[in-house]
């Protein structure tokens, strides 16, 4: 798991770990069909530098997201900026309910619920990885930090604020070279993975020039829905040129203004971080929360932004249609809608979001951000995705 040549040459081959022999796992699973997709989805117009910008050989956007699906960077440590602006509310009163809700039983260091800081506002992340088995991300706050450390098979979470430490076992450390096991989706390769699941026959890709990110040399891998009834505009991807990894992520949506959420390296080095970085011990007076895997529906990764922003829907929920315009449906159980039973933050922050509604269906709510929309009917039904108020009417009229 050398870093690449161009950075620290080593002895072995590019594609071996130094200390096993043994051929590294790809980094990305990109579907055959991405890689091999038909020209009339993928740009063939090769990337040519504007003026000021890298003087760097050409290629196609299919030749790019090869770069990318053949790119495995085992080590690195750098520092991510991550913009989002969903035009939501102020989260903090919706989470200091949730947390509440908890009876005081939950840790302030559990990561299912301090990364929920990352879906709004500009945050700054320090990031570190060698190999699937040592990974650290740490959120720097005006007078704290929050780290999120995975070294084998332990999980740390800690809240420098309230000095609260979380663990748990990771179950799937190391398995198949997967880096994934608890690491939260937070950087730019993160969101582009989900990005690129979602080319097909309804997606428009080409490479739009080059650029300098974090003093790297990159090619701009720009995404864009073909259909009608979609919320976003593009995805843009910053290519690091030698690797192949993504060091920026820019999304934006067709109703204008500033990117719903931007993340991008400005730093980033390709040596082995020190072992120390990833060595963690509970400070003393330190309160210690221990979770074993599975207890309170843990998920097997911890959570982040990448998954919720790609088009398809929800887990476990039916879908409606195909590609950007993928309706995600599913059935609540709760009728009369959810403001009628909630109280207090929660009700106040539904309420904010909330536009009534009525069609074919009956009557309901359409809760709206930039990016991802849902209608909530009065009988319980939740239809959601990245698509216009007037496409959720209309799925939910067809579904009559």
């Amino acid at each position: 798991m050398a870093p690449y040549e161009s950075d620290h040459a080593t002895g072995t081959g590019p594609d071996e770990d130094p200390r096993t022999g043994r051929r590294k796992a790809a980094r990305y699973v990109v579907p055959v069909a991405v890689v091999g997709v038909a020209a009339a989805t993928i740009g063939l117009v090769p990337a040519l530098a504007a003026s000021g910008d890298p003087d760097l050989p050409e290629i196609s956007a299919q030749q790019l997201i090869e770069k990318i699906a053949k790119s495995d960077v085992q080590q690195m440590s750098g520092t991510v900026k991550v913009s989002t602006d969903l035009g939501l509310p102020d989260l903090g009163s919706l989470q200091g309910a949730m947390d509440s809700g908890r009876g005081g039983d939950g840790s302030s260091a559990d990561p299912r619920t301090k990364l929920t800081e990352l879906a709004s506002g500009t945050h700054t992340l320090r990031v570190a990885a060698d190999g699937p088995e040592k990974q650290k991300v740490s959120l720097l706050e005006r007078d704290a930090e929050y780290s999120l450390i995975h070294d084998g098979k332990d999980v740390w979470g800690y809240d420098s604020a309230s000095n609260e430490v979380f663990h748990t076992t990771a179950q799937h450390s190391g398995e198949k070279g997967d880096k994934r096991g608890h690491q939260p989706s937070a950087t730019p390769d993160d969101f582009a993975e989900e990005a690129l699941k979602s080319v097909d026959d309804t997606t428009s890709v080409t490479v739009d020039g080059t650029t300098r990110i974090a003093g790297r040399d990159a090619y701009k891998l720009v995404i864009k829905p073909k259909q009608a009834g979609s919320t976003v505009r593009a995805v843009t991807i910053g290519v690091d040129a030698r690797t192949g990894l993504p060091l920026k992520f820019t999304l934006t949506p067709k109703s204008g203004g500033a990117a719903v959420l931007d993340a991008g390296f400005t730093k980033v080095s390709f040596a082995a971080p020190p072992a120390s970085t990833f060595d963690f011990r509970p400070p003393k007076g330190a309160k210690v929360t221990e979770q074993k895997p599975g207890e309170d529906g843990e998920r097997e990764h911890a959570p982040g932004l990448g998954e919720e922003f790609a088009p398809g829907g929800l887990k476990g929920a039916d879908t409606i249609g195909e590609g950007w315009t993928a309706i995600a449906k599913f059935d609540t159980g709760a009728e009369g809608g959810p403001t009628s039973s909630q109280e207090g933050a929660v009700d106040g922050f539904l309420g904010s979001l909330g536009d009534r509604v009525s069609g074919d269906f009956g009557k309901g709510t359409v809760f709206s951000t930039r990016l991802v929309n849902a209608l909530i009917t009065d009988d319980g039904t939740v239809y959601a995705g990245a698509v216009t108020k007037e496409a959720l009417v209309k799925a939910a009229d067809a579904d009559k």
